[in-house]
């Protein structure tokens, strides 16, 4: 049988609760501190058994020096992780460049000159090193996480006062196509960090997987509330069945006298509104009359916003829906070296975690070909002989 991981996210997520929740679960610290030792940077890993809301629980403190910490560019980063080994130093650099990923996305600027202020201290510079040594010390086929609670309110950064759930935060999760919600507190819950670790390490979500739990981990965050547990929790335990596909709902409609010059930005609202997917479809209407098609495919939450998009974007007087079973492969983002130049590599996993797809981001692609003043078809070539890499083809 294939041995399975889950976590129970439903208190947020943060990179020392993942850190306490992998020692829970019975890796050693030692294990973590020793993975950060080829960084040669000042960090000590420490124990500390806790009580969360009455459960026992571990919390792993990340002793640094005093003082201001240096702000790391994602180039910085990435030459401090090219002093571990493989395959730590790609994991732990598929969490970064996710992290740099949705700071560019946010801020407008490319991935290479975002400053990662609180993301490049040490402290995250340890969570991130630390949760994938521990991960990949479980030895799991498959990690799969629930949706992650965000909070709520508002929380001060180094860009000042910003809403939860924070800017980085949905760009990671909408990058990752991963499920989360607000509350059940009005605080941060899940951290940019935290959320990058999540969505780099697991290969799908859901609820507790049918499996035999062989060893459970209960990691704390620092705050101590008195409405609730402030935990991760690590199931480990070994696979019993296959997860059931997901329900989702397909809607459609007709159009024949919509500008086509529109069609772009009306797919674009489609994602937008939370479509998990949105396309057209040429087809030929009675009396001869050219027309399209436009689909949109939906989770049942999103589908009224989505037909609101098809009623207010196009001429359509009518929307069809119906009900469909969806089985999806798990998604995890690698990045691979072009020139010098990162580039993100979407993985489709199969239900023993095997790649069985390997396709380069487009974005990073022409990102790369500009930078290295090659042509775009000639980097995506690489690219995609290096994802194939990924993929063991």
């Amino acid at each position: 049988m294939s041995r399975v991981g889950w976590l129970d996210l439903g208190s947020g997520v943060s990179g020392d609760m993942l850190l306490g929740a992998l020692v829970g679960a019975g890796i050693p610290l030692a294990t973590m501190s020793a993975a950060l030792e080829p960084l040669g940077l000042p960090i000590t890993l420490r124990r500390e058994d806790v009580r969360r809301g009455g459960l026992a629980a571990v919390r792993v403190h990340v002793d640094v020096p005093a003082g201001d910490q240096p702000h790391r560019t994602w180039a910085d980063v990435r030459g401090l992780l090219d002093r571990l080994a493989e395959p730590l130093r790609s994991s732990a650099s598929d969490v970064f460049a996710a992290l740099a990923r949705a700071e560019a996305a946010v801020h407008g600027v490319p991935a290479d000159d975002v400053h990662f202020h609180e993301v490049g201290a040490l402290d995250a510079v340890a969570d991130v090193v630390g949760v994938c040594a521990g991960v990949a010390a479980l030895g799991l086929d498959r990690l799969v996480a629930s949706p992650i609670a965000l909070g709520g309110g508002s929380v001060r950064t180094a860009h000042g006062l910003l809403p939860v759930p924070g800017p980085a935060v949905l760009a990671l999760l909408a990058d990752a196509s991963a499920p989360a919600s607000g509350g059940p507190a009005g605080e941060e819950l899940a951290t940019p960090t935290g959320v990058a670790l999540v969505t780099s390490l697991a290969s799908g979500y859901g609820p507790l997987p049918p499996m035999r739990p062989t060893g459970t981990g209960t990691g704390a965050g620092g705050r101590d509330p008195a409405d609730r547990p402030n935990v991760v929790r690590l199931v480990v335990g070994e696979a019993l069945a296959a997860e059931h596909p997901q329900q989702v709902v397909v809607l459609e409609a007709n159009v024949d006298d919509l500008d086509p010059r529109a069609w772009p930005a009306v797919l674009a609202d489609l994602l937008a509104a939370g479509a998990l997917d949105a396309w057209l479809t040429p087809v030929l209407m009675k009396k001869g009359r050219p027309a399209h098609v436009v689909s949109a495919l939906a989770e049942p939450l999103a589908v009224p916003a989505v037909r609101a998009v098809l009623f207010r974007g196009t001429t359509t007087l009518g929307v069809r829906e119906s009900g469909v079973a969806r089985q999806v492969l798990a998604r995890r983002f690698r990045t691979v070296d072009v020139g010098g130049q990162p580039v993100a590599v979407k993985l489709g996993l199969g239900p023993d975690g095997e790649v069985l797809n390997a396709v380069p981001e487009w974005e990073d692609v022409v990102r790369a070909a500009a930078a290295l003043d090659r042509p775009v078809k000639a980097v995506l070539a690489q690219a995609l002989g290096l994802a194939q890499s990924l993929a063991g083809g």
